[in-house]
């Protein structure tokens, strides 16, 4: 059944960029990170695309649950980590890694008597100043970590970077400089060495001396660029999600006549009105500004008047072919997701992550 809306996921384009993204870090693992319903792509669908990468990286536990509920034995980090010793036990039992940034996650451990053992990545605190032990915390919570009554299986060592799409600035240096300081001071060099996780998507495309051991793709994953003003191509990415819509119908506006609510366009001269099956309801933002493009049959053409919950309207006048059941696109293939984000004022991961739960998703 070809619905009115819908969110076409193109698999072969999930492992296209995976492929790109090894070629972007030679050497290191992939840990794909799927949080968020994989930012919108499907999260079970998304891993099982993805059966090549060497772990999936999820927010919380109930993601991961759904992961192995679905049957994916693949490692799975929980980047959030657990907080009670409910969550640790789940954990354990699903064979989770676990990312520990707080002294109340050391004390779980420290309290934990049960047979499991799990691989730890401590997190520092590089200067994102969201999770992780600040640099001169970093060696307690790694003596903590050694001395546990149950040993880990293995250590490993994580930060997250905070600026790294802006390649202008010094702060991804900087962070890198604070995070391999902190591992020697720490003697963590030679046969004490544990692996490191630094790169997010940006990281892995803009710079190569902030990858580690493990690298971290999210949104380059999903074939969007990281870096404001560049799309996917320009680093051989691929658009995995095409958000494609109906017109429900094409009406004769006369100039003078407004379009929508509150009268926010007016027609100038007599004009065909495309009425489109997508709106607020499916995860559009209300504010997107007249003139965001729209394509129709290969072309564009732009949105007029307010989002509606159920609806937008985009003028037509230049295409006589335009027709009711013409399918059209809000973004996907010929129109990326990055230039309709600067329309919105916002950023691609928001657009993607904020498509509705009502918009199906197909595989193809």
């Amino acid at each position: 059944m070809i619905r009115l809306i819908r969110a076409l996921i193109d698999t072969a384009a999930l492992r296209h960029n995976l492929g790109t993204i090894r070629a972007y870090a030679p050497g290191a693992k992939v840990m794909a990170v799927v949080k968020a319903n994989a930012y919108g792509h499907g999260l079970v669908s998304t891993a099982l695309a993805l059966a090549d990468a060497d772990a999936f990286a999820v927010a919380r536990l109930e993601e991961g649950v759904v992961l192995r509920s679905a049957g994916v034995r693949a490692p799975v980090v929980l980047l959030e980590g657990v907080f009670s010793a409910e969550q640790l036990a789940e954990a354990a039992h699903h064979g989770f890694e676990l990312v520990v940034h707080d002294p109340l996650q050391l004390k779980l451990l420290e309290s934990h008597r049960g047979p499991e053992r799990f691989i730890v990545w401590i997190k520092m605190d590089t200067g994102m100043n969201r999770l992780g032990f600040r640099p001169e915390a970093f060696p307690e919570a790694l003596q903590r970590l050694r001395a546990l009554p149950v040993p880990a299986l293995e250590l490993r060592l994580m930060t997250h970077l905070a600026r790294a799409d802006e390649r202008e600035v010094w702060m991804t240096r900087e962070q890198v400089a604070a995070f391999d300081h902190a591992i020697a001071a720490a003697g963590l060099s030679g046969k004490n060495r544990m692996a490191t996780s630094i790169g997010n998507s940006a990281g892995i495309l803009g710079w190569p001396n902030a990858h580690g051991d493990w690298v971290r793709p999210g949104l380059a994953l999903y074939g969007v660029s990281p870096f404001g003003g560049e799309t996917a191509d320009q680093h051989g990415l691929k658009p995995v999600m095409t958000l494609e819509t109906t017109v429900l119908t094409v009406r004769q506006v006369k100039a003078g006549e407004t379009v929508g609510y509150a009268g926010a366009w007016r027609a100038e001269r007599d004009s065909a009105i495309a009425i489109l099956a997508a709106g607020y309801g499916d995860g559009l933002p209300r504010h997107l500004d007249n003139g965001t493009p729209v394509l129709i049959g290969g072309a564009r053409y732009p949105l007029v008047g307010r989002v509606s919950m159920d609806m937008i309207a985009v003028d037509v006048s230049a295409a006589p072919k335009v027709f009711t059941g013409s399918r059209a696109v809000i973004w996907g293939a010929g129109l990326p997701v990055e230039e309709v984000a600067t329309h919105a004022d916002t950023i691609p991961y928001e657009l993607l992550c904020g498509v509705s739960q009502r918009v199906p998703l197909e595989l193809k």
